[in-house]
């Protein structure tokens, strides 16, 4: 009984949780909404309660979240048109911001990179502190051990929506989701549901169990990357590949996807940029 209503989960869900009018409103979004309330309230209460604290206000980190909902969402966009599809988005350029298809038929916006969002988040956090006049590796290290929290709704939003399911299983623990390009319904390891436990919920207690530790400036924001890339790196090996691109190298039998090569560079640049700070700091100290 209880197998048969987790298998079959998925045909009980819509990934619209209530219209508007002609307006559908998506549980991903509304993912993605919850996700930054859930970061600024756990900011708000460090700024009140932690004892490792830095110098802001709880205006500006109202300020610092708008700055970043603008970074992950147009550096999420950016990132997947240049990253995952960009002959498609070069032919159709609109496509980048428009919901309607080339049919006129409203089919929303797909396509979100947390790589790209990642960096829009960076980018965007450099501008907020050099407005401010504020220490980046700071602010970093404070906020950093939120944001798996607002990373898990995300997703759940995934999961909500039925996409980026795992690849094909004969377990129980599988989960059927529709397949577009077969018109089936397969039975799927529910991989977006590991990634909000790893990525989201296990990193975000590693993170703030650790919140109040005095490390080197930094030193959050590379445990952070390093750690959500292993996750990442390991989840891939049951995580469907993206259709359009399937494995981009392969080591005898074992095929390797596009998301794990960014992950790999992830770490092999957080490592670098991180020895590089200690050369600086302990030259500076000399």
């Amino acid at each position: 009984m209880f197998f048969d209503l987790y298998q079959n989960l998925q045909l009980h869900l819509s990934p619209i949780a209530f219209q508007i009018g002609f307006f559908p409103v998506g549980w991903y979004s509304l993912m993605y909404l919850v996700g930054f309330l859930i970061v600024y309230l756990l900011l708000r209460w460090r700024i009140k309660k932690d004892s490792l604290k830095i110098n802001i206000t709880i205006e500006k980190i109202e300020s610092f979240i708008i700055y970043a909902i603008f970074g992950v969402v147009i550096g999420g966009r950016i990132g997947y048109v240049l990253f995952y599809e960009p002959n498609y988005f070069l032919f159709h350029p609109l496509r980048i911001i428009s919901p309607i298809d080339v049919d006129g038929n409203f089919v929303g916006i797909y396509g979100m990179s947390y790589h790209g969002g990642a960096l829009g988040v960076l980018l965007a956090s450099w501008f907020f502190v050099r407005k401010n006049k504020l220490n980046f590796w700071k602010l970093a290290d404070f906020v950093i051990p939120v944001i798996p929290a607002g990373y898990f709704f995300g997703r759940i939003g995934n999961f909500f929506n039925g996409e980026l399911y795992g690849r094909l299983t004969e377990s129980r623990w599988g989960m059927y989701f529709y397949n577009p390009a077969t018109f089936d319904w397969e039975l799927r390891i529910p991989s977006q549901l590991l990634e909000a436990l790893f990525e989201g919920f296990i990193l975000f207690l590693i993170l703030w169990l650790l919140r109040n530790k005095k490390w080197m400036e930094g030193k959050f924001l590379a445990t952070y990357l390093v750690f959500y890339s292993v996750f990442r790196f390991g989840i891939e090996f049951i995580r469907e590949p993206d259709w359009q691109i399937g494995f981009v190298a392969k080591l005898g039998e074992i095929g390797f996807t596009l998301g794990q090569v960014y992950s790999l560079l992830l770490i092999f640049l957080v490592v670098i940029i991180y020895l590089l700070k200690i050369y600086r700091s302990k030259k500076n100290s000399v």
